[in-house]
């Protein structure tokens, strides 16, 4: 049986850094475009020429090798010829393989919007798309607020759809924009787009989240008829986001309702490269990856309760609705006071140490981490912590250094310009081969100078941290009042892109930072020496 191709749309660039607290430079873009191009997206958008400095300047030179450049920009403006209109021309100037041209469709906006009659509307579609076609470049036309527009009017928002399809354009794009749209609607209206003389094959879906249904609206389109898809990478976008390509290319590859009938320009292979994909962008954006993103997330194949667990290490299809591994992610069974051996047991197996379900030391690794768990240690976000734990409960860790004490200072004073501040300074004493070593550091915090003395001066393995970095600090009080329990989670990494999260617990958050600051050190360490996960339990 022959699959339809169904062509991705990637709008990252443009309607992604419409996402509050994003904002990419000429750099950004050409290295997210790098990504997106080496995945193979059919089409990436670029952004909108002329609009403003940072998008002008990408679009001096074509950005893609495989995928289509495309140049986003309005309709020309109603009363100026296409040749004469500012906005067009630029795009039309832009280095890029198609232009994809916004038009209003619904009636309410044209009148309120752009202050023109609906049949100057229509004629901007028209001569706009021919401007396009006749440069020789690919054209697509967003009909924006469609399905808002279809509902106000149905005829209106059908000529417009029809206008620029008859124009020449190669994608009627059908665009969700308020996002409220449901899926039975999104499938209704499609199906009566393609009756009334639009065929699927030349119909895209653009759909936003506002409702949470921005993957499922299209998927809805998809199976109505429509065969271009717009979205962002890890569902980014203005408000609550746009489509999620990620979790759409997943879902159209490996779930047979689509698999079966639809094809995309991603293969068994790249699909492989699909968690690499949507991490590495989040990395670029400065942000730690969503942990419960659907397939790529560190949570989407982990297992917590020890029933769950127990199924999953004889059949993985138990509680796995696909394998990790075709979209290159991880099973990760994890330790609480919830699971169960079973839990322990993958959980150690995946660091090397192979432990019987008779041993003690595993009763007694069980019985301290649900003991710890009980005053607030959380080791299923702390995976180097626990691994530290049970290196030292089954196995053996070195004793590269000992912390004899530390002390952490808090000051308020004025500075020799009469300015009110606050200082804080860290002191720390540590032995490293039986040399004691005394380190004073000041930092933003007593936390940062605490982490900045520790580190000031290992001996000999200062130059072994040097590429350690703290990459998040989170904390969390545990009760209330002013002796509350508290808990801290660092997040770390090195040059080598690694990643590890140790945790510390204490009703003194300088405690409990201290703790999982040492905790990330020695994890270093060890990693360095290659024995995190092989160490031997005897």
């Amino acid at each position: 049986m022959t699959r339809e191709r169904i062509y991705l749309f990637d709008t990252t660039l443009r309607d992604g850094q419409q996402t509050p607290g994003i904002d990419f430079s000429v750099e950004d873009k050409i290295a997210i475009a790098s990504l997106l191009d080496q995945f193979g997206m059919d089409y990436v958008e670029g952004g909108y020429p002329g609009a403003n400095p940072t998008d002008t300047e990408f679009f001096k030179c074509r950005r893609t090798d495989k995928a289509s450049f495309v140049a986003f920009g309005m309709t020309k403006r109603a009363g100026v010829s296409a040749s004469n209109d500012p906005g067009l021309s630029a795009l039309l100037s832009a280095k890029s393989d198609a232009i994809c041209l916004v038009a209003k469709s619904w009636d309410y906006h044209v009148e309120v919007a752009l202050g023109c009659t609906n049949e100057e509307n229509l004629d901007n579609i028209r001569a706009s798309v021919e401007a396009v076609v006749a440069s020789g470049r690919e054209a697509m036309v967003d009909c924006e607020h469609f399905f808002d527009g279809y509902k106000a009017n149905s005829a209106y928002a059908l000529a417009c759809a029809k206008t620029a399809f008859e124009a020449g354009a190669r994608w009627v794009v059908l665009c969700d924009t308020n996002g409220g749209t449901q899926p039975p609607e999104i499938r209704e209206i499609v199906s009566a787009v393609i009756a009334e003389g639009v065929p699927g094959a030349n119909l895209g879906i653009h759909a936003h989240n506002d409702t949470g249904q921005a993957v499922a609206n299209s998927l809805a389109a998809v199976e109505a008829g429509v065969r271009q898809i717009q979205g962002t990478l890890n569902g980014i976008g203005e408000r609550c986001g746009n489509a999620n390509l990620v979790t759409l290319i997943a879902t159209l590859a490996l779930k047979e309702t689509y698999s079966s009938r639809f094809e995309t320009g991603i293969d068994a292979e790249r699909l492989q490269e699909l968690t690499k994909l949507a991490h590495a962008f989040d990395e670029l954006l400065n942000r730690s990856p969503d942990p419960q993103a659907p397939y790529v997330g560190a949570s989407a194949f982990a297992t917590k309760a020890g029933i769950h667990a127990s199924a999953l290490l004889k059949d993985p299809r138990t509680y796995e609705h696909v394998a990790p591994e075709s979209v290159g992610n991880l099973r990760k069974v994890m330790v609480s006071d919830q699971g169960g051996k079973a839990n322990f047991i993958n959980a150690l197996k995946r660091r090397g140490i192979t432990v019987s379900k008779d041993d003690p030391r595993l009763d007694k690794l069980i019985s301290i981490v649900k003991e710890r768990e009980a005053t607030g240690y959380a080791y299923e976000g702390a995976d180097a912590s626990f691994a530290l734990l049970a290196s030292r409960i089954l196995g053996t860790v070195p004793d590269f250094f000992r912390v004899e004490s530390f002390r952490v200072m808090v000051e308020r004073r004025f500075d020799a310009n009469g300015k009110l501040k606050t200082v804080s300074e860290a002191v720390v004493r540590v032995i490293v081969d039986g040399e004691t070593m005394m380190s004073v550091a000041e930092g933003h915090g007593p936390v940062n100078a605490l982490d900045l003395a520790l580190r000031k001066d290992l001996g000999k393995y200062q130059s072994e941290i040097a590429d350690l970095e703290l990459a998040d600090y989170k904390v969390r009080i545990l009760n209330g009042g002013t002796e509350a329990v508290t808990r801290v989670l660092i997040e770390s990494t090195d040059r080598s892109g690694a990643r590890w999260w140790t945790v510390g617990v204490s009703d003194n958050i300088i405690d409990a930072s201290f703790q999982a600051l040492m905790d990330s050190i020695v994890y270093k360490l060890l990693k360095n020496r290659d024995q995190v996960g092989s160490i031997a339990a005897e």
